[in-house]
């Protein structure tokens, strides 16, 4: 079976919908195609059954000519169902045109099935999708599979010794945690455990090399939402800053630590070494 995803929005928002569509393509022994914005076509690159990715910007300004050329891409090949996560006038139209039989939407008037708001954490929401077909999802156990080179590359970043292995990933933003802050914190959790090692990994960059580094940690503390989600993908015990408890799912090694009143500046160090363990 070929699958059609239309699916606009940003980088964590394409995390969210990735074990969704690895269930469905697990589920129905289905190949993918996914129409993103050119600026998030890494994320589908993490996942085996996405065989192309069709960069489209859904954005108001986008003209007829790139509808029509979107439409083109979609009716060459022989779809059986599309997954439909846009919204407007014009993805209807074009859905309508193509020739998939099975097209799931939450609206709009080319949905031949309509998907029903899911509930759970981020990526659990995305059942509604699945269950508008028959299929399930347990979106916990899905689970990112990295290239060798990427985690090489990872690893050979990494400092030496033989010392547990603490990412560090702020989100940037500035109501984040102080950088004085993420500073200091290795420092002090050096005088307990003298053999950590550390890496701090910057905002941005490549999806699959982020994806990797995380993978390659022994613990990963952000504040990032997009790393807070790789690293739940990766199964890596994660202590995540600012989120929100229904954000992520609730399972062991997972810790959120919520902001308090005033936001994460107010955040103490030791709040953050009681949710590390220490």
């Amino acid at each position: 079976m070929r699958v059609l995803a239309l699916s606009p929005g940003t980088v964590q928002q394409q995390l969210e919908r990735l074990p969704a569509l690895a269930s469905l393509a697990e589920q129905l022994d289905a190949t993918l195609q996914v129409a993103c914005p050119a600026s998030t076509r890494q994320v589908w690159s993490l996942l085996a059954a996405v065989d192309k990715v069709i960069p489209f910007e859904f954005e108001a300004g986008s003209t007829l000519a790139d509808w029509a050329n979107l439409l083109g891409s979609v009716r060459e090949p022989d779809f059986q169902l599309s997954l439909n996560f846009a919204e407007g006038r014009q993805v209807n139209l074009m859905l309508s045109m193509s020739h998939i039989p099975t097209r799931v939407a939450t609206s709009g008037f080319s949905a031949t099935t309509t998907a029903r708001p899911g509930e759970g954490w981020l990526a659990q929401r995305q059942e509604g999708f699945l269950q508008a077909i028959g299929l399930s999802l347990n979106a916990e156990r899905f689970r990112l599979s990295l290239p060798a080179k990427a985690l090489e590359e990872a690893r050979s970043r990494q400092p030496a010794g033989d010392g547990p292995l603490l990412l560090l990933a702020a989100s940037g933003i500035s109501s984040d945690w102080p950088p004085e802050q993420w500073q200091q914190l290795p420092e002090t959790i050096r005088s307990k455990l003298a053999s950590l090692r550390t890496v701090v990994l910057p905002p941005g960059g490549s999806v699959t090399s982020r994806a990797a580094q995380v993978a390659s940690a022994d613990v990963v503390l952000s504040s990032c939402p997009i790393t807070q989600l790789l690293a739940v993908y990766s199964g890596v015990p994660l202590v995540a800053l600012g989120a929100d408890a229904d954000q992520l799912p609730s399972r062991e090694g997972l810790r959120v630590v919520q902001a308090p009143a005033g936001g994460l500046t107010n955040l103490t160090p030791q709040d953050v070494l009681n949710a590390l363990g220490f």
